[in-house]
Parts: C-alpha cells; structure tokens; sequence
C-alpha cells in the first residue's frame, strides 16, 4: 500500500516540510581563481528503497519538490511497512530540475566525512543502524539497517547535515542533538503505517 499526500493533508506537510527544507550542498565552481566559490545545489527529490532481510520485499519512499521551496506543493509517498520486519536501506538524493538530472548522492559518498544523514522516528516502533560509513569510519547513512516493531502509526524525519561534528557525544550512534553542522534537507516521512 502507497500513501500519497494530495490536497487534504497538504496543509500540516507545508508546515512541517517548509520548517526543514534549505537548499543543499555548496558546490566548488571550477575553474575560479582565489578562494573557491560557492553555489547552493538544489535537493528536490528524496528517495528511500527498502528491502527486506530475504529479499521479499521492495519498498519506496519518494520526497519531490521539482520548483523547490515556495512553489507548488511537495509530493510525498511513503510504502507501508511489515511488522516485525528488517530492511536494508538505501538513499538517493537528487536535483531533477536539472538536465540532465543531477545526481546527488554521489557526492555526499564522495565527501562523507561532510555529510551525515539522521533518522527520527515519531510514534513507530523502528531502530536505525547505520550500514556505511566514511573514511574515518563515521557514519553516514546513505546505507541503513531499519527494525521494524509491532504495528504502528507515526513519522519518519531524515535529516541530512552538512559539515556535523562526528565526533560529539551521540552523534556516532545518530543523536542529532549535539552533530551541529547545516541541514541541507530534512523531510517528514508521514504518515508511516507499520502493519
């Protein structure tokens, strides 16, 4: 089962989303001479693939804002997920108002030590594990172990941080609350149905 945002529940996804959403990455402009300059990248799609422990299932979780911020409203589709369930996940983030379309990913893999993605879940009973990490060791999280509890109703916020300490208190382990750094997206994941 899918569950698609459209114009009944549009109100409180703005008001969560738009609380969160900044543009992405600084981006090296080649070829400029002195100090490296500087360009916001654009993250106008999130996508989450699930799969199970055992390969039975494939689940997706897609966030898409091609205008960005202040235009048209977000898309959000968020798969139900099994009870009692392990999944492998597995994130891509893009910038699809651009042609061809600008993979993002790569280069938070590519500078990881930079970047760091955090999971809250709200009201579900899901435990993260990060399944990747920089050359440092540290997480990342474009790779995560999710278990999955008893059925439940509730939110999922993925927030990804640009430049956090990776070495204060909790972070090694996901705790937002001390990483610092600036939020280069996060989304609310609802409403995440675990059945």
């Amino acid at each position: 089962m899918t569950t698609t945002f459209h114009a009944a529940q549009r109100g409180l996804a703005l008001l969560l989303l738009t609380t969160f959403i900044l543009p992405g990455c600084k981006k090296e402009e080649p070829g400029a001479s002195g100090p490296p300059a500087n360009e916001e990248e654009l993250i106008t799609t999130v996508r989450l693939h699930l799969r199970s422990v055992g390969g039975t299932e494939h689940k997706h979780w897609t966030y898409r804002d091609i205008d960005g911020p202040g235009g048209n409203d977000p898309v959000l589709e968020v798969d139900t997920l099994s009870a009692d369930s392990v999944y492998h996940v597995e994130i891509d983030v893009l910038n699809e108002s651009a042609s061809p379309v600008d993979t993002i990913t790569h280069e938070i893999d590519d500078e990881g030590a930079e970047h760091q993605f955090f999971f809250q879940p709200s009201g579900v009973n899901i435990t993260v594990a990060y399944d990747d990490a920089d050359l440092n060791g540290r997480p990342i999280g474009l790779r995560s172990i999710w278990t999955v509890g008893a059925s439940s109703t509730g939110s999922m916020l993925i927030t990804l941080r640009h430049g956090p300490d990776k070495t204060a208190p909790g972070v090694i382990d996901g705790d937002i609350t001390n990483a610092g750094g600036e939020t280069d997206i996060a989304v609310v994941f609802s409403p995440l149905v675990v059945d």
